[in-house]
Formats: C-alpha cells, sequence, structure tokens
C-alpha cells in the first residue's frame, strides 16, 4: 500500500492543480502555528496535532521540491 501512495503522490506532483493543493496545505500549517501563541493549555495538544498532521502531508508530498517545481504557477 505505501508503495501505490508513494507512486499516486509522484504521479500528482506533476499538476499545477496539486502544488496549488498543498500549498493550501503550508498556509494552513503557518496559520495553525500562529494559533498556538494565543491558545490555552487544554488547545495546545489540538493545536499541535493538527501541526503534525499538516508536517505529516506536506513531507509526504514533498512540499520543498514540489514548489521548486511548481515555482512558476504558486503566488
Amino acid at each position: 500500500m505505501q508503495n501505490n501512495l508513494e507512486d499516486d503522490i509522484k504521479a500528482l506532483s506533476n499538476h499545477e492543480t496539486f502544488a496549488r493543493f498543498v500549498q493550501v496545505i503550508h498556509a494552513l500549517r503557518e496559520e495553525t502555528i500562529e494559533e498556538m501563541h494565543n491558545a490555552n493549555y487544554e488547545q495546545l495538544q489540538q493545536v499541535a496535532g493538527r501541526i503534525i498532521t499538516y508536517d505529516q502531508i506536506l513531507r509526504m508530498a514533498d512540499w520543498e521540491q514540489l514548489k521548486r517545481r511548481h515555482l512558476n504557477s504558486l503566488n
């Protein structure tokens, strides 16, 4: 199953629309980090969990390479 997912992500990485989707995930991660500064203790775990989830998605999609590949189409 892991190989299928890797192959799927590799195929998707050729599409600008996928790059824009992952860019939104990156922006959501950054917004969530900002939320962390105002979170109380109870909210902190939930916010941290969301950040970890966004990080996992960005790593799976290889955001840095995706960003370089589609630099001209990402604003």
